[in-house]
């Protein structure tokens, strides 16, 4: 309601996640908790000032410093929720991760490697492809093979390289046709 830029943007993600979870052959309760960490990944936005999130400009630093506070914002909204225990899994901690990069160079918290949860390594693998390949108010989407290589050029330092590898077979199983890892049946 509040971005119109990014309208169905943790749909896209929870899917393109699950898909990456069903490539690393997770449990079904293991994808059924990437799911709705995907579904709920950006709900820390709804405390970030609506023009920053459909501003059609770069943010500035004090701008973007304001949007690194989503995940933390996230984490405090779902952290008391009761269901979210009957997952057996954080999912509060996994949308607080959503940012980080194994590197340490992620955000809120400049965790690395094994200090992330795995499934917000296959959510942040999710969401950065999504955001490249759909169109933003600053900027174009990239084409498929421009998002591919970024992330490509990525792995190993900002994210975890099964998980990149498992996004690139999905992406290729699906011929690069973005608009069908993003159909509900896929």
């Amino acid at each position: 309601m509040r971005d119109p830029y990014t309208f169905g943007h943790q749909h896209r993600v929870a899917l393109l996640a699950v898909a990456i979870g069903k490539e690393l052959s997770m449990s079904q309760e293991e994808i059924d908790i990437i799911e709705v960490a995907g579904l709920l990944h950006d709900i820390g936005k709804a405390a970030v000032h609506a023009e920053l999130l459909v501003k059609p400009s770069q943010l500035t630093v004090l701008e973007f410093e304001l949007i690194k506070c989503h995940p933390q914002a996230g984490y405090d909204v779902l952290k008391d929720i009761p269901f979210m225990e009957s997952l057996g899994k954080d999912v509060a901690i996994i949308v607080l991760q959503h940012h980080e990069r194994i590197d340490g160079t992620g955000y809120p918290q400049g965790l690395k490697g094994d200090a992330i949860e795995y499934e917000s390594k296959i959510l942040s693998v999710a969401d950065i492809f999504e955001a490249m390949s759909s169109h933003r108010p600053y900027r174009p989407a990239f084409d498929i093979e421009s998002a591919k290589k970024e992330l490509l050029n990525k792995r190993g330092k900002y994210y975890a390289p099964e998980c990149i590898d498992a996004c690139m077979r999905v992406i290729e199983q699906n011929h690069n046709d973005v608009s069908c890892l993003f159909k509900p049946d896929t």
